[in-house]
């Protein structure tokens, strides 16, 4: 079996989703031969994007698999030998009216006609594709995402006197603002991963926030930063998955995170959940889980075995089993 893995043109902001699917290349069974497309050019505008379906148009396999993020490509490869990923439907829920309308269509309408079979990494997200595009139920399999062999269990003394917050993602739906509002009185130290922009800059600046920020870095990097931390706050407004939560889960740190879809599936008995838009909620759950020592042990106890869940092993037979089935019906 040839598969090609079709990524996105690498950038140095975005490797969220090749981290992924580079991980479960490495788990796949021998009889799979991986070959990973990386689109030449960066995803904007008309030409570059016409260049792309012309590059990876004659980089097809047995089967075609669009890894996410370039779903435009799905309309110009071999129907009953391409999947496609859809990570989250973000995109056309925000913003102008016409770029939504826009998107909606060569993101998700057209290309999702255009395979044998769509995956999408959470129950949630496959209700949401379901209401924006009308697609066959039959076609959608829900595959979660993996936690990458290098987030491991690591034993830490917890720090009450000052506890190491680690908060991962600078986008609005990320909720740093209240995160940042929540810690105004509390004795403690944020990590922020993610470029911030001047107004969380500001904010932290006036609510006298020490913090160490971090973008652009390793796999390698975030690892050690989970083995920092203390606390892993993910108290995101909307998500399509959640991968923080488990990679904190498999460290062995506490979380905090939102009592909203897929957060709570995903989570599940593994992290202490609250409303994302009350600060007072955010700032309860943190001061429970620096003074309650054992809600704090049952959350990481809880949270290595959540994780087991969400294996590279585990993952990836999920998708041979689908590769299988897409081949057996060509």
């Amino acid at each position: 079996m040839h598969l090609s893995l079709i990524y996105r043109h690498p950038l140095p902001e975005y490797h969220s989703i090749e981290n992924i699917f580079d991980t479960l290349a490495e788990y796949l069974p021998d009889d799979v031969v991986v070959n990973k497309v990386y689109a030449k050019y960066k995803s904007v505008g008309l030409l570059n994007r016409i260049k792309n379906v012309l590059y990876i148009s004659k980089k097809q396999a047995d089967i075609n698999h669009i890894t996410g993020y370039d779903h435009f490509l799905a309309p110009f490869l071999k129907k009953n030998k391409t999947i496609l990923t859809i990570h989250d439907v973000g995109s056309i829920k925000y913003g102008n009216p016409l770029k939504k309308q826009l998107l909606k269509l060569f993101w998700f309408t057209l290309p999702v006609k255009s395979v044998a079979y769509v995956t999408v990494i959470s129950e949630f997200t496959k209700k949401e594709l379901l209401n924006y595009t009308g697609i066959d139920e039959n076609k959608i399999v829900v595959i979660p995402n993996c936690v990458s062999p290098k987030f491991l269990y690591h034993k830490k003394i917890f720090n009450k006197q000052k506890p190491v917050i680690l908060h991962i993602g600078t986008k609005a739906n990320k909720n740093l603002l209240r995160l940042i509002q929540a810690l105004k009185y509390v004795n403690s130290k944020l990590i922020i991963v993610g470029k911030l922009n001047e107004q969380q800059k500001t904010l932290l600046s006036t609510n006298n926030i020490e913090y160490e920020n971090y973008f652009n870095i390793s796999n390698d990097e975030l690892v050690e930063l989970y083995k920092k931390a203390d606390i892993l706050s993910f108290v995101s407004t909307y998500e399509g998955f959640g991968m923080p939560v488990i990679e904190a889960n498999a460290v062995g740190c506490p979380v905090i995170t939102s009592n909203i879809e897929p957060l709570n599936q995903l989570a599940a008995n593994a992290a202490l959940k609250v409303n994302p838009l009350s600060v007072e909620e955010i700032r309860q759950a943190i001061s429970k889980i620096i003074t309650d020592d054992t809600l704090r042990n049952n959350l990481i106890q809880n949270g290595l075995e959540n994780a087991k869940k969400y294996s590279a092993h585990n993952i990836a037979m999920q998708y041979y089993k689908l590769y299988n089935q897409l081949l057996n019906k060509q």
